[in-house]
């Protein structure tokens, strides 16, 4: 694909030599996007921690689920390159009888603070380190205790992504929607399992 080619996809355009040729255009995904994950190496003794930049493309699975028993109760399928916070109010579920809502940084603007007040929720969501300050002890010491909870979801990701090998091979986001929620219900069943074996053990 040539960088022209990238800039009209981007735009939302079709390329004309594409227009022409039907089967090329069904096997061009003009929905998917690239993407950097930023992460820290684990230090050598002695060394400093090193950020590592990691570049994926594809799309992003957006999900919140309930404190209690880990199950999905909302998400949101988009291409790589959507920003979390901005996806926030797809992923309040008000039937949840929890009205607390952690989230990472990503999901800390004043924008979604309003979101989460308007509509009875309790924001818990990770504060960022103040700009050019380290971080105050007693904020670290919060986020520390947020961490906790909110790390449940990275749980789903990492079953879904080890044991459920999950994959994104189809084209378009539509498709790539329902693999997504397949795959979410999928989790969902097995965690439910899990529940139902567990009651049967104790009871």
């Amino acid at each position: 694909m040539t960088k022209a080619e990238k800039e009209r996809i981007k735009r939302g355009e079709v390329p004309e030599d594409w227009k022409a040729n039907s089967s090329k255009l069904a096997q061009k995904d003009r929905d998917t996007r690239w993407t950097v994950k930023y992460s820290k190496a684990k230090p050598k003794e002695g060394d400093n921690f090193i950020d590592l930049a990691q570049p994926f493309f594809g799309y992003k699975n957006h999900i919140s689920i309930d404190n209690r028993y880990g199950f999905i109760r909302k998400f949101h399928a988009t291409d790589a390159s959507r920003y979390d916070g901005k996806l926030l109010a797809e992923l309040l579920d008000k039937e949840n009888t929890c009205g607390d809502v952690w989230g990472d940084t990503a999901y800390r603007s004043q924008a979604n603070e309003m979101l989460l007040q308007n509509n009875g929720f309790t924001s818990k969501l990770h504060r960022k380190k103040p700009k050019g300050h380290p971080m105050p002890l007693r904020m670290l010491q919060a986020n520390g205790k947020k961490s906790k909870i909110r790390s449940k979801v990275e749980h789903i990701f990492a079953v879904q992504k080890d044991k459920m090998s999950l994959f994104i091979r189809t084209i378009g986001l539509k498709r790539a929607h329902v693999k997504i929620g397949l795959a979410n219900l999928v989790y969902n069943m097995k965690r439910l399992t899990f529940w139902e074996q567990r009651a049967a053990f104790t009871g």
